[in-house]
């Protein structure tokens, strides 16, 4: 079965050419060589003015450093963690806590544990009410901290002191709970 392949005709042969103008190839090799292009037409040129904004340049502003990345544990390391085989160094309960006096609560609790060179800390959040049946209408949002506090640890003002966090295991207090590592300080 062989394919009967016909001559392409003038006008089907200048349109063949200029579709293949503006296809790259996939391997440098198929390349050929580049069409003459067209010069570019000059711009005009603005003329020059007199206010001393124009002369001098703006200073840009220093450009910010990174910041770190989040690391949760690992698989090992967080099996060992709910074994018990590697223990958690601090823990904080922040029930019952509004958000602003939970804001502070967890960033000095967290200066001071990199302080002290912890390595991965529990910091309790509780699960918040189910709101369910007729009272859970009339009461405040509930499970606010719960909610908020892993968008705290992302945030700048944390990222000095967390390296990464996780929901923690049942048995450190499930969704109400979370594994903390805490960054190194540098010397």
């Amino acid at each position: 079965m062989g394919r009967d392949r016909r001559r392409l005709g003038p006008e089907e042969e200048a349109l063949w050419s200029a579709v293949k103008r503006t296809v790259e190839p996939l391997r440098p090799a198929d390349r050929e060589p580049p069409h003459p292009a067209v010069p570019p037409v000059p711009e005009a040129v603005p003329p020059p003015r007199s206010d001393i904004s124009a002369v001098t340049p703006k200073p840009v502003p220093p450009a910010r450093p990174a910041m770190p990345s989040l690391h949760p544990l690992g698989r090992r390391d967080r099996q060992k963690v709910v074994r018990g085989l590697t223990g958690i160094d601090a823990r904080i309960d922040l029930h019952g806590l509004t958000q602003d006096e939970a804001h502070a609560r967890l960033s000095g609790f967290l200066a001071r544990s990199q302080g002290l060179g912890h390595r991965v800390v529990l910091v309790i959040t509780g699960k918040g009410g189910r709101g369910g049946g007729f009272e859970g209408l009339h009461v405040a949002e509930r499970g606010v901290l719960r909610r908020v506090v892993p968008l705290w640890l992302s945030l700048p003002e944390f990222r000095r002191f967390v390296l990464g966090f996780e929901d923690a295991h049942l048995a450190h207090g499930g969704e109400g709970a979370l594994y903390v590592r805490i960054r190194r300080r540098k010397p």
